[in-house]
Formats: structure tokens, C-alpha cells, sequence
């Protein structure tokens, strides 16, 4: 941990999280040029989304391990080099199955540095500013968020759709520069041999996080040909056991299980998956309420929607600031707190609602995250041993994923069942063409998000005052 901040690292993770934010959404905006512009469906361009966030997910804690054990160093310059060359490659590629190649390859570079970022911005300031290294994170990760589909509309208006990926390999570029210009440090005496990694292991997590993402998204499972939702369970059980029994066996686990023992650690990452469960659920349904039953515009939608990065960026750093100062439980709670709040909102919105009513719920979002994040992971990586932090950063990826991915399921079955009660008719697919039903199923899901975020702020309570790593047994 530095005594003084190291500016040159610090910069190089804040460049990292920007990447990764832009890249992100960068492509989302995109689909539909490329689906025409290379003689495709959307189903195909399709893939190339989930092939990013399979990759992504699944690798973010194996190569937070191997950061661990070989060099986080070493995994981030890497992946500032996979993404660069892989989004040059994005822009060539001729077919949309070159491209689905080539962003599965990009999606491994962005679990690289997904990996270490965190961990190196705790690293590049004193141990006393934490909080406030995780806050420039949360601010450049979000500001990558923020200005992606932005830039993408454009540069497909100005250029073309090739160009948002040639566009990404300046911004990785710098990172390698910033990379390589960072001085090797060597220990002093005798440098001890690494543990053996774990391979078997890491193979299994991977394994297990692609089934549980299928299980989670049924437009991966079905896209790849697994419809049958039993054989996915089973076959996650069974990886799951085996994933188990290894990790208790090994030596050096890629997953070391006693850290779960750390109150800390365990309630943080708990209440994480809780966070992004919800907040992936109000942004699958709220578009199509402002949308199709308010009858706002798209851009005043966009508009509206943007109020929630700008306020999470603004708050990321005073809620850094507070973490520092009382710890992490206090800011993270009020957090969850002011995102109950605002399904409260939620639950209230009705088929004539002014569109004050979505924008403050959005608001309360922007606001709750600003408050939630920073301190979130900044206790769930500085309460573990720093020789699994890469790790504990590798698990804040993961779990948000799997999160996002769940709540976007479960929110489009939560809305399925009530949009069904409320209409009366057994067989229904919700539409807004039925704004009553519509807007009073969606009522009653953002219901559940407002229990979940309640067991999520009872697991952040629990958490403890103090982030001091406990040794791992």
C-alpha cells in the first residue's frame, strides 16, 4: 500500500474503469447497423452481446486469482492489449461470425481488467483513502456508462459502425503506455517462489459461472440450443458439488471458501447481488412504461434516464470521503435506503402519471448507487487478505453480472405472472397495449424489488463497522 499516492497508477486504473464503461454500451447502440450492415439477424448480432458478458463474467475471478499469484500488473497490461487489438479486429471483421470471434476475445480482455482495477487504485493511494480510490472508480466506470451510447450514435451517424470499435483502441493504447511507463519494483531478499494455481479449479468456476448465467438468461440458453432448464440445473448441481469438494481439497483454491467466514466480506458481497438484482429490473421495465404508456418521446426518455450516471458520478466521491472518515456501512446503507425509497416511487406510478414521478424514482436510483457503491466494494475488497484482493475485485464482477442477468429474468417472469392476474386472461403476454394491467404488474414487481433491497439493506447493517482484513485460514 503506497504512503503517498502513486498518480501514474492511480490514472492508469481510473483509464481501465473508463474502458470498460465504454466498451460496455458502446456496442449495445450498435446492433441493429451491424445486423443490417453485415447481412445478419438480430439473434446473431445477438451473440456477439452475450459472448462479451460470458467472457466477462465467467473469467473476471480466474484472472483476479492469477493477478493474485503472478502480478495484477501483468493481467491489467494485458488486458489493456487484448481489448486493443480485439476491438481493432471488432471493426475489421467481415462476418458476424468473425465478430462474435473477435468480441468473445475482447470480453476476455475486459475481465482482465475488470480483475485489477479496483484493487490497483486501493494500491496507488494510502491505505486511509480507500474509500475515495474505489469513488474515482465508480466515477470513471459510470462516466464510461454515461458517455458510450452517446458517442456510439454518433460516431455511426458521422462515420460508421466500424468506428466505435477503431474509437476504443486509442483510449487502450493509453493504457498500455501508462502500463509500461509504471517502474518495475523489485522485493528485497529473496523473492519466494508463487503457489501453483489452480487450474482444475478455475476451470470448474468458469464452467459453473457460464451455467449459472445460462441458467439466469434464457436468451443465452436458447441461443445456444439449451431449452430444457432441468438439464442446466442438473448439470449446475453437479459442477457445483465437484467445484466444492476440489477447492476443500486443494491447496491453493482459486476460490479460498474461509474467506466467506469474513463478515465482511460475505454480508457486502451478499447485499451486492441484492443491488444489481433490483436495479437490472428497473431498467428492463421502467423504458417501456415512460415509453409506451406515458407516450414520452425517446429522447426525452434518454433525458430522464440520464439522471441516474450523473448523480452517481457526482455522489461517488463523497460517499469515498464518508468511508474513509466512519467506514463503509453507514454511506452503503443510506444507499440502499434512498433506492427503497425510490420503488416506493415506483409502486405508485399509474397509467397518467406525470413523468416527475419516473424521473424521481431514477433520481433515488442515481442517488441510492452514488451512496451504495464505493463503500460497497471498497468493503468487500479491503476486508480480505491483499494476497486475494485480485480475487474479492474478480467477485465484485462477477456477482454484478450474475445479478443484472437474474434481475432481468426474474423481472420479465415477476411481470409475466401479475400482467396475467391483473388482466385476467392465463395466457397473456404482457404489452402495454393493456396499460391497467401493464402498469399494476409492473406495481407489484417493483414491490419485490423493494423487499429485496430491504433484505439487502438488513445484510449491509450486519456487515460490521470495521473493513481490516482477517487472515484466511
Amino acid at each position: 500500500m503506497a504512503k503517498h499516492t502513486d498518480v501514474l497508477l492511480l490514472v492508469n486504473a481510473i483509464v481501465g474503469q473508463f474502458f470498460s464503461g465504454v466498451a460496455t454500451r458502446i456496442f449495445i447502440v450498435s446492433m441493429p447497423t451491424i445486423a443490417g450492415a453485415l447481412h445478419a439477424d438480430m439473434l446473431a448480432v445477438s451473440w456477439a452481446l452475450i459472448a462479451y458478458q460470458l467472457a466477462s463474467i465467467s473469467l473476471s475471478v480466474v484472472f483476479g486469482r492469477l493477478g493474485d499469484v503472478h502480478g495484477r500488473h501483468r493481467i491489467y497490461g494485458a488486458g489493456f492489449v487484448v481489448m486493443t487489438v480485439s476491438s481493432l479486429l471488432c471493426g475489421l471483421a467481415t462476418t458476424v461470425g468473425w465478430l462474435i470471434a473477435f468480441r468473445l476475445i475482447q470480453g476476455i480482455g475486459a475481465a482482465m481488467l475488470a480483475s485489477a482495477t479496483r484493487v490497483l487504485a486501493m494500491e496507488a493511494m494510502p491505505e486511509e483513502a480507500a474509500g475515495r480510490a474505489n469513488g474515482f472508480m465508480t466515477m470513471s466506470f459510470h462516466g464510461g456508462l454515461l458517455l458510450g451510447p452517446g458517442l456510439g450514435g454518433l460516431v455511426i451517424d458521422l462515420l460508421s459502425w466500424r468506428w466505435i470499435f477503431f474509437l476504443l483502441a486509442p483510449i487502450g493504447s493509453l493504457g498500455i503506455v501508462l502500463t509500461a511507463l509504471r517502474p518495475r519494483r523489485r522485493a528485497p531478499g529473496p523473492v519466494a517462489p508463487a503457489p501453483a494455481v489452480d487450474y482444475v479449479g478455475s476451470a470448474l468456476l468458469v464452467l459453473l459461472t457460464v451455467l449459472l448465467t445460462l441458467l439466469v438468461d434464457r436468451r443465452s440458453a436458447e441461443a445456444i440450443g439449451v431449452g430444457q432448464r432441468g438439464v442446466v440445473i442438473a448439470t449446475l448441481i453437479a459442477t457445483l458439488a465437484g467445484f466444492v469438494v476440489h477447492e476443500r481439497r486443494v491447496v491453493n483454491p482459486v476460490v479460498n471458501l474461509a474467506l466467506f467466514r469474513i463478515r465482511m466480506f460475505a454480508f457486502s458481497a451478499l447485499s451486492l447481488l441484492a443491488f444489481s438484482l433490483t436495479g437490472s429490473m428497473l431498467t428492463f421495465l421502467l423504458p417501456f412504461y415512460v415509453q409506451d404508456v406515458l407516450h414520452l418521446s425517446p429522447s426525452f426518455m434518454g433525458l430522464l434516464f440520464l439522471s441516474a450516471p450523473v448523480l452517481t458520478i457526482a455522489l461517488a466521491p463523497v460517499a469515498g470521503r464518508l468511508t474513509d472518515r466512519i467506514g463503509p456501512r453507514v454511506p452503503a446503507s443510506i444507499g440502499l435506503g434512498v433506492v427503497m425509497a425510490g420503488f416506493v416511487v415506483g409502486m405508485m406510478l399509474r397509467v397518467d402519471s406525470h413523468w416527475t414521478l419516473p424521473a424521481l424514482l431514477l433520481a433515488s436510483t442515481g442517488i441510492g448507487q452514488g451512496f451504495y457503491n464505493t463503500p460497497n466494494q471498497t468493503a468487500i475488497i479491503g476486508s480480505v487478505p491483499r494476497e486475494y484482493r485480485g480475487f474479492a475485485t474478480g467477485l465484485v464482477q462477477m456477482v454484478f453480472g450474475l445479478g443484472s442477468l437474474l434481475g432481468i429474468s426474474l423481472g420479465g417472469a415477476l411481470l409475466t405472472v401479475m400482467f396475467r392476474r391483473f388482466s385476467g386472461s392465463p395466457d397473456a403476454t404482457p404489452s402495454a397495449a393493456v396499460p391497467g394491467a401493464f402498469v399494476a404488474a409492473m406495481n407489484a414487481t417493483y414491490a419485490v424489488c423493494f423487499v429485496v433491497v430491504g433484505l439487502g439493506l438488513v445484510a449491509s447493517l450486519m456487515r460490521g463497522e470495521r473493513i481490516g482484513p482477517t487472515p484466511a485460514r
